[in-house]
């Protein structure tokens, strides 16, 4: 990948590893790839309850690498809930840039700007939550369903900088029933279909993920198909 961006763009890597020296060597192989960031999900082994060990993660995995990271909070998913309080506690450490707020709460977004300022840029990970959040002043969105529309994606993105809420109200309409495919346990299937479907890519994933089957691939392609069948013609638009 950093070979065929050749300095385009930024290519940054997800470290999502069950131990915390396992994810350091991630780090400090990618940065001597060319890596020129990470995004650092919490140690994947065991819902921990306790911040303690979650903070020693994220602090240590940090302190292995010189390059920025985006913290990845996605309580609903890996069962790790990084509050805004955890987050200040984690300020100090400078390589620590933005946040990836996947609570599916947007009340955090306003208690993070409260707590914080402008101290991290906050970016939601939660597709169908894209509006909401970026109605309360979030920096940029970690998006999903629109890897397989990326120009009605970037246009809705673009409405919502220049403050144009009621075009942007009427894309988010139409986007909302393929945004909601981001956001259940089978989201990378779900997604890669929808690529594979817009002709952008392929359906295949990694085991123990396995393509859609029967009754529920059906459901899902007839959402895609809809979506493609009235998407925007945004080329039109001023």
């Amino acid at each position: 990948m950093v070979e065929v961006v050749n300095g385009r763009v930024p290519v940054l890597s997800g470290v999502a590893e069950s131990s915390v020296v396992e994810a350091c060597r991630y780090v400090r192989d990618g940065e001597d790839l060319g890596l020129d960031g990470f995004m650092l999900m919490p140690p994947m082994i065991y819902k921990s309850p306790d911040s303690r060990e979650s903070l020693h993660h994220f602090r240590t995995v940090a302190k292995a690498t010189g390059l920025p990271i985006m913290i990845y909070n996605n309580p609903i998913s890996y069962g790790h809930d990084i509050t805004p309080e955890m987050f200040a506690d984690l300020a100090a450490q400078k390589n620590f840039v933005a946040l990836k707020e996947s609570s599916g709460n947007t009340r955090r977004i306003t208690d993070l700007h409260n707590r914080m300022g402008d101290r991290y840029a906050i970016f939601t990970g939660v597709d169908d939550l894209a509006l909401e959040s970026a109605i309360l002043g979030i920096d940029g969105w970690v998006a999903g369903s629109g890897i397989a529309f990326p120009k009605e994606n970037q246009y809705f993105w673009d409405l919502t900088r220049a403050g144009k809420w009621d075009e942007a109200r009427e894309i988010y309409q139409w986007f909302t029933p393929l945004l909601h495919l981001d956001t259940h346990p089978k989201f990378v299937q779900y997604i890669k279909l929808a690529v594979q479907e817009c002709g952008l890519g392929i359906e295949w994933t990694r085991p123990p993920r396995l393509p859609l089957a029967g009754v529920e691939r059906r459901q899902i392609l007839k959402i895609i198909h809809d979506g493609i069948a009235s998407r925007p013609k945004i080329s039109k638009r001023k």
